[in-house]
């Protein structure tokens, strides 16, 4: 299996006890619909595209996103030690059902993206995961344009015609296409 048959699941934050538990920060709605989760793929900050697998003993849930979580033949402080900041993958085929109009960000990559009142404008190419929120990247008439992706701008995607659903705001577009006061002034004082 490689990386990209997988998706992150979490990370390891910190060893817990003596007997190599971790405790784990899972990136998902309810971590007690992974209580059975059975094997884990980790890569570790030395090899961050090498994936491990590991069969999981026990599964724990702590406060908010965190679980308790006990590896198969980690069985001290030692061994659980270098996992710390290891990242936790299971494979795609794992990711939950969404319902019909929601979609995973890497299922939508070369969709064409379609607003409601400018029709077709490009081609999603990437998804930026920022800490204020997360942004569709679309190729625009040579531009890169991010969309914000929130309820109110990205409506849906249609899987069968390969299209996602937009809703941008006036003036959105021109932010990306028309040249910024500094650039106008720096481009005539060049002439």
């Amino acid at each position: 299996m490689t990386l990209d048959e997988t998706y992150q699941l979490g990370y390891i934050l910190k060893t817990h006890g003596l007997r190599g538990h971790v405790v784990a920060h899972f990136d998902v709605d309810d971590t007690a619909a992974y209580l059975r989760l059975k094997t884990v793929h980790l890569t570790l900050a030395g090899a961050p595209t090498k994936l491990v697998e590991h069969q999981v003993e026990k599964v724990q849930p702590q406060t908010g996103s965190k679980v308790l979580l006990k590896l198969h033949g980690i069985d001290r402080i030692e061994e659980a030690e270098p996992l710390r900041g290891a990242q936790l993958h299971l494979p795609l085929t794992q990711l939950p059902a969404l319902e019909d109009d929601q979609f995973y960000f890497h299922d939508v990559l070369g969709f064409t993206v379609v607003d409601e009142n400018l029709g077709e404008l490009g081609t999603v190419e990437n998804f930026y995961e920022l800490p204020q929120q997360d942004m569709l990247a679309m190729r625009y008439q040579g531009q890169e344009v991010l969309i914000p992706v929130v309820d109110e701008l990205v409506s849906h995607a249609d899987h069968a015609k390969k299209q996602i659903y937009v809703n941008l705001p006036d003036g959105l577009l021109d932010v990306y296409l028309k040249p910024s006061t500094r650039q106008q002034d720096e481009a005539e004082g060049a002439e």
